[in-house]
């Protein structure tokens, strides 16, 4: 038996081949949309992808199920609650497939969304009563479980989906033995959870004894606590629940319409509406960019604010560093975010002739901005991280607007006045400057290395006294 996972880490999101060498057969997991390294790998090994399996309707990416099923004639497998408009095989609990000594058995486990299924893995060379592995999905992370409160768009309470994941985990998961290994879905980093950890494999021993939501526990006890305090999700996630359960264009077929657009034309789309994505680092975005762009480097959770930043209803245009223009596609496809008008052919270089189109953004040192904030006239300071890394930290005067938050509170910030914005590192910040600038803010610096350059500055911070 043949098990690898694959990780994603902009999306924190894990999938994974299993095989038969004997018979050459594999399924896949969980794929994320772009499937070249599934392909390669099972290439790699005298394998054929025969079969797909989602663990659930994903929130927070789309699923490669449809490019597998069109690119190698795997048939796909989905819980059996699940509604979708393509052909899938109804996975009900106790359903087992096997192919040479691989044995995968279904879990109905409910709670993240109602249509969740954990997958059993055993390798019958070893034993066929007790399992190797279980590939959770979202019910059950390494340190944390699912959160239940993503359904509530398409009708689901989070009390109602809380309560069934409670059960899921106390009669499917937990009865498991203590040494068959955890795989789950998503690491730290997701926003499927909160307390995910960073590693990808434990063991459910192990999760059952440092696992917070996994100790003892009435089950109202177990839906307060998973739903209490749970990150804010961004809005396209239940735009890509959707989407996953949608016949749609596979991802090859998007990036097939990804064309160079000269200067002209990605002018006549912006004055139309359209989004101006620029993927460069936040440092030589500063140092020029077309007026209007919005920054989210690809250095970063580049999808992820994406997602959260730009609309479904508007086109994409891509300004991105020479050779990278199909990645930074790449990366939007697998949020579903395919409405990609093209791209700037050749980049920034096409606006040199055109100085007038640039403006920069200007980033001041942690020391400077420090002199700038004491003096007469200082500027309005913007923290746009989360409210819990501003709870630990921040720089006295601050005002709080989280980054996910910024565009819709544009209208209460002055316009005559000096705006300095600030996160962790300046990926964000150079996010929030730019979405200022588009929103015609004229005086907009930010903080060059975030809070992390203030302290190596030995400047002064304060957190937020903690109220009972």
């Amino acid at each position: 038996m043949i098990l690898k996972q694959f990780y994603l880490p902009c999306l924190a999101h894990a999938s994974y081949v299993i095989g038969d060498e004997a018979t050459g057969t594999a399924a896949v997991v969980d794929p994320q949309r772009d499937t070249d390294q599934y392909l390669a790998f099972c290439a790699e090994h005298g394998l054929k992808i025969q079969h797909v399996f989602l663990t659930h309707l994903h929130a927070d990416f789309v699923a490669g199920h449809l490019e597998l099923r069109d690119r190698a004639g795997a048939k796909i497998y989905l819980g059996a609650a699940t509604k979708a408009a393509y052909a899938f095989n109804p996975l009900h609990d106790g359903d087992v497939l096997e192919f040479g000594r691989v044995r995968l058995k279904a879990l109905e486990t409910p709670g993240h969304t109602p249509e969740s299924v954990s997958i059993l893995i055993y390798d019958l060379n070893v034993s066929d009563t007790k399992p190797h592995a279980v590939l959770t999905g979202d019910t059950l992370f390494i340190g944390d479980v699912g959160r239940p409160d993503l359904r509530v768009a398409l009708g689901w309470s989070a009390a109602e989906l809380g309560g069934m994941l409670y059960d899921s985990l106390q009669n499917q998961l937990l009865p498991l033995p203590d040494e068959t290994l955890v795989y789950p879905a998503h690491g730290a980093g997701s926003l499927c959870g909160k307390a995910l950890s960073k590693e990808t494999v434990s063991t459910l021993g192990m999760q059952r004894r440092s696992n917070y939501a996994l100790q003892p526990m009435s089950k109202e006890a177990f839906v307060k606590v998973v739903t209490a305090d749970q990150p804010e999700a961004p809005a396209y996630f239940t735009y890509d629940a959707v989407l996953n359960s949608q016949e749609r264009p596979t991802l090859d077929e998007t990036l097939a319409r990804l064309n160079p657009l000269a200067l002209d034309d990605v002018l006549a789309l912006e004055n139309s509406g359209a989004q101006i994505l620029d993927t460069r680092d936040s440092g030589e975005f500063a140092s020029a960019h077309l007026a209007g762009s919005i920054n989210i480097g690809l250095s970063g959770q580049y999808a992820t604010w994406a997602g959260t930043v730009l609309d479904q209803k508007h086109p994409i245009v891509i300004i991105a560093d020479p050779g990278r223009e199909s990645e930074s596609a790449t990366r939007l496809g697998r949020i579903g975010f395919d409405h990609i008008a093209g791209y700037l052919k050749d980049g920034l270089q096409s606006l040199k002739s055109r100085p007038e189109l640039t403006v920069s953004t200007e980033r001041l040192s942690a020391p400077f901005a420090a002199e700038l904030l004491s003096s007469n006239e200082p500027p309005l300071a913007i923290d746009v991280r989360t409210p819990a890394e501003r709870a630990e930290k921040h720089i006295r005067g601050s005002i709080p607007i989280p980054l996910n938050h910024l565009a819709e509170n544009l209208e209460k910030l002055p316009r005559d006045g000096s705006l300095l914005v600030f996160c962790a590192g300046g990926y964000r910040s150079s996010i929030a400057a730019s979405l200022l600038q588009r929103g015609g803010f004229k005086r907009v610096s930010e903080i060059a290395g975030g809070i992390a350059a203030w302290e190596s500055a030995n400047l002064p911070l304060q957190a937020t006294p903690v109220t009972a």
